[in-house]
This record gives structure tokens, C-alpha cells and sequence, in this order.
């Protein structure tokens, strides 16, 4: 007599077979809002735990102001109120540009140590954790800005609070775009950290020279203003300087606040793209 096989699978102990992998259940993503802030929140955590490491970046732009300062005030003549109205927005901008350059260092180390590739099998969109860590400098930009403005106030910088404030928005704007690069960039240099800092550095300083945050460039060669105008580190000192001065109508806020954004997207969607390809 022919028997008829039992089509449901087991072992010897009576269990039953697992579940064929298609029947498994696949984490869900969420949705992009929230797995962008929950990136943001991840990297916060560090600034939260030790906030001395905000303090200890505004080392450079404070050495700057207190050493480069005083030969400004002798070039003008020992007016200390005027050098610092026109300096200490220059020193903002420079916080921005320091302190998102670096940003992807972070991404390099956590690239070493395996973290990075935790978190791209993670059920996160891979916009998000782009997103998620250039916003994520925003915070100690903030920070920092208003830090060096305190610090200038007692020794005469007028400050205009309404134009402190959006003058803080726009940095914040341009230090999404350049974070992002920055990420870009250790994307691309992953395994040769040496190539991202011989990059960092050869692009950081003429970038700041080039942008008239330390010394004016209108006497300078024909040739360092035309750098100067194809540098968006240029029109966003221009636009610091108007907006501490209370200054909203001028012609250097709207250009200042057009290199923030045209940066802001281009680093974005550079950024994006790179860590979709990434493995």
C-alpha cells in the first residue's frame, strides 16, 4: 500500500522547520524625518558627554582673535572698536569653515573601527545619515559663534542681536553644505586618511586667505581678487560683516546668503550620493 509523505517538515525532537526566508519578517524603514533625527540624535550624544571638545575647537579661532587682533588695531591706527566690527565676523566665518572641514575625520575613524558599516545594514535611509550628521553641526557652530562674540563685547564689538542671529542661521546653512563635503571626501578617501588631510590642508588655508576674513583684499593683485570672486567664503564674510552691523538692506547679505545655500545643496547632494554608494 502506498503511503502518503507528511508535507510539513520536522526533527527528531518534534520542532518544527523555520520559517522559509521569504515568510521572515524584514525590519521596516521608517520614514525620512525620523531616521534623520535619529542619526542627529546618535551624533549629539558625543558633544552632550563631553562638551569641553566644543570648547577646546575655538582654541585656533580665539588664538587668532587675540594675536592677529592687536596688528589690525596698530594697522588702523588703534581704533579697537572699528578693527573688531570689521574682524570678529571674519573669525565667525572661520569657526564655520574649521569646525565642518574636519567633520569628516569622525566618518574615517568610525570607517577603521567597523561603525560605519554597522550603520549603513542598519534600517536607515542612507539620505538620512547624511542628513542626519551634517545637521549635526549645527550645534557647536552655534555654540561657538556666540562664544566669540562674548568674548569680543568687553573689549568694544558692538553687537546687533537681530543680525548676530541671522547671521548664525546663514553660517549654519553654509556648515550643513560643507560638513557634507567634508563627509564626501572621507567617503572617497576611505582607507587613506593621509590623502583627506593633505587635501584638507591644501584647500582650507586658501579658501580662508582667499576670502578677506583676515585682511582686506582690495589692495591686493589683480589676480587675489578675482579668487576672491569665485570664493563663496568671500560673499559670506561680506555678509557677516553687514548683518553684526545691523546692515539687513545691503547687497552682501543677499550674496552671502545665496553662497550659503548654492554650498549647502551642492554638499548635500554630492554628500548623498556618495554615501548611496557606499559599502
Amino acid at each position: 500500500m502506498n503511503t502518503i509523505a507528511d508535507p510539513t517538515p520536522s526533527t527528531a525532537t518534534g520542532a518544527q522547520a523555520p520559517a522559509p526566508l521569504a515568510a521572515r519578517p524584514v525590519p521596516r524603514r521608517t520614514g525620512f524625518a525620523r531616521d534623520t533625527a535619529a542619526v542627529f540624535v546618535r551624533e549629539s550624544r558625543p558633544l552632550v558627554r563631553d562638551p569641553f571638545s566644543v570648547l577646546f575647537s575655538l582654541v585656533q579661532p580665539l588664538v587668532f582673535l587675540g594675536l592677529f587682533g592687536p596688528l589690525l588695531v596698530g594697522a588702523a591706527g588703534g581704533d579697537v572698536a572699528g578693527t573688531l566690527q570689521w574682524f570678529v565676523p571674519g573669525i565667525l566665518v572661520m569657526v564655520a569653515l574649521f569646525g565642518t572641514a574636519s567633520t569628516g575625520a569622525n566618518l574615517l575613524f568610525e570607517m577603521q573601527t567597523g561603525s560605519h558599516e554597522r550603520t549603513l545594514v542598519a534600517p536607515l535611509s542612507r539620505n538620512a545619515l547624511l542628513v542626519g550628521r551634517a545637521l549635526k553641526e549645527v550645534v557647536p557652530l552655534m555654540v561657538q559663534g556666540t562664544i566669540v562674540v562674548l568674548v569680543a563685547v568687553p573689549f568694544g564689538f558692538s553687537v546687533n542681536v537681530p543680525g548676530l542671529l541671522l547671521g548664525l542661521v546663514v553660517l549654519a546653512v553654509f556648515g550643513i553644505g560643507f560638513g557634507a563635503l567634508s563627509y564626501t571626501l572621507a567617503l572617497g578617501c576611505r582607507n587613506r586618511d593621509w590623502m583627506f588631510w593633505m587635501v584638507h590642508q591644501t584647500l582650507l588655508f586658501p579658501l580662508m586667505i582667499l576670502s578677506g576674513m583676515l585682511l582686506p583684499l582690495e589692495d591686493g593683485p589683480e589676480w587675489m581678487r578675482v579668487a576672491a570672486a569665485v570664493n563663496p567664503l568671500s560673499y559670506l564674510v561680506g555678509a557677516e560683516r553687514a548683518l553684526l552691523a545691523g546692515d539687513f538692506g545691503a547687497p552682501a547679505v543677499l550674496g552671502g546668503a545665496i553662497a550659503a545655500v548654492v554650498t549647502c545643496a551642492i554638499g548635500l547632494v554630492v554628500g548623498v550620493r556618495a554615501m548611496r554608494r557606499a559599502r
